[in-house]
């Protein structure tokens, strides 16, 4: 099966137990002097909380003081804690308690919080989640469905995240999964949809959908394929979520095409939000890149967000990953994302690449 591309990965594995007691906690954030804002934006700007290293509180912490000074929104985007879902013995407030102080430090530094429940395996989208799979479970059961959007309600109306998504890269897990996972999706994000209309929930609820595949460069012919299936779908979308890694598909960002985000839409006028992505900047497997081709990917996304208005922005990471510390055995395509931060470790000491000065620049701007 086809392999996604890396997206939220860290969320139950390097940072499992991070926040059990960091309320009030964390460095004091680096100083950000920026000139004056040469014109607006209409995006908010954003990241992934993923820490650098594994097991590291202080340069997690250190991590999100840094990347707040520079952003106004941070994504939640989880496989679900399924073990604690269906072990039949722990209550939904235990299970949304773990996230209560990670939630509320981020919240503290006056971020957005942008939550997405995704119901298959981010690094492999032809496959459910692994975690049910280990447990020998599928999202095609009544069940598990339910368990679900019960943890998806619980989770809005406890927390009162700004965006809310239902299942990420629909179109992907479309090409790569088995109809029947792709169709138990479909019920299980529509049920959720309608159980948080019902609660009189108002946030504008979304999906991704991964934008290499609709033009056909990610597991396609390379004919453009759009997102409409998706969105006859998913008719509760009042916000799209991209995923986009255009590296994947093009060898500059100047050879991404002007209706790269536009086209999509065909006409319409739905927000539309950057939920994850970026540009490595270190060349793996069959793509060249450089620290300076990813700086000129931060500038080529200014404009792509300026054709639709975007609403954010989020890249995947701040801070590049220490593969070193990462547990072993983990998913073989996870080297080809781990330099798609905007500042790198030397030691505990974090260092800019030439990308965190073009968004500097970027958010500079006057938010409109």
């Amino acid at each position: 099966m086809k392999k996604c591309w890396f997206y939220q990965w860290a969320v139950f594995v390097l940072m499992a137990g991070v926040f059990a007691n960091v309320s009030g906690c964390g460095g004091s954030g680096d100083s950000v002097i920026y000139s004056a804002p040469e014109s607006t934006r209409s995006w908010k700007m954003g990241f992934y909380y993923t820490p650098p290293r594994f097991g590291d509180v202080a340069l997690a912490l250190e991590n999100i003081d840094r990347f707040s000074a520079r952003a106004e929104v941070v994504m939640i985007h989880e496989e679900l804690p399924w073990d604690l879902l269906l072990d039949g013995a722990t209550t939904m407030d235990d299970i949304l308690d773990t996230k209560r102080d990670l939630i509320a430090y981020l919240k503290s530094k006056g971020l957005n919080i942008y939550f997405m429940a995704d119901l298959t395996d981010g690094l492999s989208r032809g496959e459910e989640p692994s975690a049910l799979r280990r447990l020998g479970r599928s999202i095609a059961e009544v069940t598990v469905q339910q368990r679900y959007r019960d943890y998806v309600l619980g989770f809005v109306t406890r927390f009162e995240p700004e965006y809310v998504g239902l299942t990420a890269e629909t179109n992907l897990v479309r090409l790569a999964a088995e109809p029947a996972v792709y169709a138990a999706m479909v019920q299980a994000a529509n049920a959720a949809a309608a159980d948080l209309v019902s609660a009189g929930v108002t946030t504008p609820l979304s999906i991704s959908v991964q934008v290499e595949t609709a033009w056909g460069v990610l597991g396609g012919n390379g004919t453009y394929e759009g997102i409409e299936q998706d969105l006859v779908d998913f008719p509760f979308v009042q916000l799209l979520g991209l995923s986009s890694y255009p590296y994947f598909g093009y060898s500059t960002p100047e050879n991404i095409p002007d209706a790269y985000y536009s086209r999509l839409l065909s006409g319409r006028s739905l927000p539309v939000v950057i939920c994850e992505g970026g540009w490595a900047s270190v060349s793996a497997g069959s793509f060249v890149s450089s620290p300076q081709l990813q700086a000129r990917y931060i500038r080529r996304q200014a404009d792509l967000l300026d054709s639709v208005q975007a609403r954010a922005v989020i890249q995947t990471l701040f801070t590049d990953i220490d593969l070193s510390s990462v547990p072993e055995p983990y998913p073989d395509n996870l080297p080809l994302f781990t330099s798609l931060g905007l500042m790198v470790l030397e030691g505990n000491t974090f260092l800019a690449k030439p990308a965190l000065a073009v968004w500097d620049e970027l958010y500079a701007r006057s938010l409109e």
